[in-house]
C-alpha cells in the first residue's frame, strides 16, 4: 500500500517519530512518503495516512490541523491514524493532550490516536518557548520511547494487511 506519513514538527523530534513509523512500514512492504503537512495539498494517490503533530500549549501545530481540514473528504475514505508528541513529564503532561484530538478523530474517521513523549532541548527554543517550558516545569532531555513508536507502527502495518481485499483464486 502507498502510505503518507505527514508530520508537523517544529524542532525535529516529532519528525523523527514519523521517520520511525515510516521505516517500519517500509520494512513491512509498504511504499511510504514522509512529508510536512504544508507540502500536502491532497492525499489522493495514498491508500492510508498517518498524521502527526508536535503539541504546543495543548494544541496540535496549525499545519497539521489545516491539512486535516483541507483533506477531510479524502481522509474519511481511507484508513487514518493520528499521533501527538509533547512534553513528557508531570505536571506538564496533562497540558499536552491536544484539545482537538477527539473531534479530529471523529471528523476524519481515524482508527486511533497515540500520544508519545517528546524531546526537550532548551538550547533550540525561542525565548517565548523557554518561558512556557519554565512554567510547565518540564525536564530537559529525550523522553521519546522509539520502541513504543515502532510497536505502534507495527500495529498499523498489521491493520493495513486487514485493509487489503483478499484475492480469490
Amino acid at each position: 500500500m502507498d502510505v503518507l506519513v505527514a508530520v508537523a514538527s517544529r524542532h525535529g523530534g516529532t519528525w523523527e517519530i514519523g521517520e520511525v513509523v515510516a521505516e517500519l512500514l517500509r520494512g513491512r512492504g509498504h511504499v511510504v512518503d514522509v512529508r510536512s503537512p504544508e507540502d500536502v495539498t491532497t492525499v489522493a494517490g495514498y491508500d492510508a495516512v498517518v498524521l502527526g503533530s508536535a503539541v504546543y500549549l495543548a494544541h496540535w501545530m496549525p499545519a497539521a490541523r489545516e491539512l486535516a481540514d483541507r483533506c477531510v473528504d479524502e481522509l474519511v475514505s481511507r484508513p487514518v491514524w493520528l499521533f501527538s508528541s509533547g512534553l513528557a513529564t508531570q505536571p506538564a503532561n496533562s497540558a499536552n493532550s491536544p484539545h482537538e484530538i477527539a473531534a479530529l478523530r471523529e471528523r476524519v474517521g481515524a482508527r486511533g490516536h497515540r500520544h508519545f513523549r517528546g524531546r526537550l532541548d532548551r538550547a533550540v527554543l525561542s525565548f517565548a518557548e523557554r518561558a512556557v517550558i519554565a512554567g510547565g516545569r518540564a525536564r530537559e532531555g529525550d523522553h521519546r520511547d522509539m520502541g513504543a513508536v515502532a510497536a505502534w507502527a507495527g500495529e498499523i502495518a498489521d491493520d493495513l494487511v486487514a485493509c487489503v481485499p483478499s484475492v480469490s483464486s
